[in-house]
């Protein structure tokens, strides 16, 4: 959190209470929702007495946890400043998110501001007649040199609403009043308003809540927070320590996705569908879990130049790779451990990752810690061409997690692991100034009792291509084995494969075996279903609207990108047939692969003729499975990273 040295504004907002001492008043604001059928809420925020004949007004400029300058000022409007007695004051706004005020010394200011709420994210607001959700960063203005002052916060609920729910204390006796301590609990706490469904639970001592809002009639809301309860005491386990007094799931209902950490709660939203989905349903419970670990791993436990925010500029830092990449390596790895998911379903959930970035050219492009330090500028804004140019920290992250996870077992002999880094690693620096690259590659070090910089080098900093075989045979996995790209059938493909050095493959029979096969019936393989062709392959993505075909991205490599097609051009017509969006995918399969075709299209309304030879596309599968027969050493090892039983010798 951001540690400001209380200024000479701050100092000085003091009100004399009766005796000798001072005490430090809060700034305190009322937010109602009157005009919330329109989105906004109309907030009224007091500043005891200011010394001075001006101050300044503060709004962040972006929400810890996503690294985005979002301009949330942009949402504020009819910012207004009084004396407490009525008298206008004159205001100014002097930067995108700053206001000056001209005040008589010594009286409390009041100023108001209507906020437009209309994006339903987790690091936005929305306010509509069914609910309010409301982030502190898009949300509150502050008195910059008071970020330590108390905050207090009261929601005018409206009659139809039922509860406010937020991880902020509540203030005694006061309804719907709560008591931040600094301005910096105030952004860490999101807050609702509405009817929620909430389901409690107890947690290594601690209060927790489950708090649905939405329609969540498709839901079974005490089956959710059951599983997230179970969650939360791996994650506890796991750290060895309960970092926080009192803890909230604020789950949106809202048809949309998305999470965001908090000290002491997490904001996610999904579907109304996704209960019933079983699928879907995981990875919601991989959200949870996911923001879950965040308590520890990035709220307390940070990158150095995390270790306190400016809310008004970016904060650059190359470790989110540890942050949310290996935060997203064990979300799923929590799941498993807390019998959530079996060992098939991790390993699915797992290959889909590493599938992921395998199919991702830009891997070979950026590296991680340059993705992470460039977060703030090329991961929230994607374009065209962000998969040929950037490889994501947090899937890249994960993978690499994966990897250092079981290096670290090998090297040890399983005795340690990437877990006993991320302990190691929050003992020695939550709750401080955070750690540096090198503090975080001196940990691992010490954990796997081997310099591990080349391999963190390696990985880390430079692009080159992961090294999968080590892990694996570690763990007893495997990936599918490569399959020909040929298109011979079943039956070729055998006759080849055993026909002897300087023969013809016609003369071999037909029905040949492998030695392997010896007593077997005997097949007539020519019966068999030939395997489908593999389709030619441009490698462009395209906007299907109506008739016509934009072209939005161009794969690097792909025949697309070696003839010159460029993204926005609209394609018309493959060899002077016309294609549109319900026939061009067909019109592929007719042709074949290494032809050359003619690729007409409209490019800023100029008519062009491209030749493109059509080609194959990768069919590389990432999909893990166990080795077959592994022996009771590996099957052992593979349990010990799973938390489970080893499973039973074939």
């Amino acid at each position: 959190m951001i540690r400001f040295i209380m200024s000479a504004v701050a100092a000085l907002l003091l009100a004399v209470s009766p005796g000798p001492a001072q005490e430090i008043r809060p700034l305190e604001y009322l937010v109602s929702f009157e005009d919330r059928t329109s989105h906004y809420a109309h907030i009224r925020l007091t500043v005891p007495a200011p010394p001075a004949d001006s101050f300044e007004l503060m709004m962040a400029t972006w929400t810890p946890g996503s690294y985005l300058i979002r301009e949330y000022s942009r949402n504020v409007d009819q910012v207004v400043a009084k004396s407490d007695d009525g008298v206008a004051l004159p205001i100014e706004k002097i930067l995108k998110n700053r206001w000056r005020i001209k005040c008589s010394p010594g009286k409390d200011v009041v100023i108001t501001w209507r906020l437009y709420c209309r994006e339903m994210s987790v690091r936005s607001n929305w306010i509509d007649e069914d609910m309010a959700v409301l982030t502190g960063a898009a949300t509150f203005l502050t008195v910059p040199g008071s970020e330590q002052v108390k905050h207090r916060v009261r929601f005018r609920v409206p009659a139809q609403w039922s509860r406010s729910m937020t991880s902020l204390a509540a203030v005694e006796g006061q309804e719907h009043t709560y008591d931040a301590e600094s301005f910096d609990e105030l952004i860490d706490s999101p807050i609702l308003c509405g009817n929620p469904v909430v389901q409690d639970f107890s947690a290594g001592g601690v209060p927790h809540a489950v708090a649905t809002i939405g329609d969540s009639s498709l839901w079974d809301t005490a089956k959710a927070a059951a599983d997230v309860q179970r969650i939360v005491a791996q994650q506890q386990a796991f750290w060895g320590t309960v970092p926080y007094s009192r803890y909230k799931f604020l789950n949106v209902i809202s048809e949309t996705g998305g999470g965001l950490e908090h000290d002491n709660s997490t904001l996610v939203m999904t579907s109304r569908w996704n209960f019933r989905d079983k699928e879907k349903y995981e990875d919601w419970l991989s959200l949870i879990s996911h923001e879950f670990f965040h308590t520890w791993n990035v709220r307390r436990l940070r990158p150095a130049s995390l270790a306190s925010y400016n809310y008004e500029a970016e904060n650059n830092t190359r470790s989110l790779w540890v942050a949310e990449g290996i935060t997203t390596y064990y979300e799923d790895l929590m799941l498993v451990r807390a019998g959530l998911i079996d060992q098939p379903s991790y390993l699915k959930r797992l290959s889909k990752i590493i599938e992921r970035l395998q199919t991702n050219p830009g891997r070979n492009v950026q590296s991680l810690s340059e993705s992470s330090f460039d977060s703030w500028i090329k991961f929230y804004r994607p374009d065209e061409n962000s998969a040929n140019s950037r490889v994501s920290y947090y899937i890249k992250g994960c993978v690499t997690g994966f990897l250092l996870d079981a290096r670290i077992r090998e090297v040890t002999g399983d005795a340690k692991s990437l877990d006993d880094v991320m302990r190691l690693l929050y003992q020695r620096h939550s709750g401080k100034n955070g750690y540096s690259e090198g503090e975080f590659a001196a940990i691992v070090s010490e954990v796997a009792g081997t310099d591990m910089n080349p391999w963190l080098i390696q990985h880390v900093e430079t692009a080159e291509e992961l090294d999968y075989k080590p892990a694996l045979n570690w763990l007893g996995l495997q990936f599918p084995a490569e399959e020909p790209d040929s298109t011979k059938t079943e039956r070729d493909g055998a006759a080849e494969q055993n026909t002897p050095a300087g023969s013809s493959a016609s003369t071999a029979p037909a029905n040949v075996t492998s030695p392997g096969d010896a007593g077997a019936d005997v097949k007539d393989n020519s019966k068999k279903e030939k395997p489908k062709p593999p389709a030619a392959w441009l490698g462009i993505q395209v906007s299907e609207s109506g008739s016509s075909l934009i072209i939005t991205g161009v794969t690097h490599g792909a025949p697309a990108h070696t003839a010159g097609l460029n993204v926005d051009d609209e394609l018309l017509a493959f060899n002077q047939y016309r294609a549109n969006s319900k026939t061009w995918k067909d019109q592929l399969t007719q042709l074949g692969i290494g032809e050359k075709i003619r690729v007409l299209v409209s490019r800023r309304g100029e008519i062009r003729t491209i030749e493109v030879t059509l080609g194959t596309e990768p069919k590389e599968k990432w999909t893990l499975k166990p080795v077959e027969k592994p022996s009771d050493e590996v099957r052992a090892r593979l349990a010990k990273w799973l938390g489970t039983s080893p499973a039973p010798a074939p």
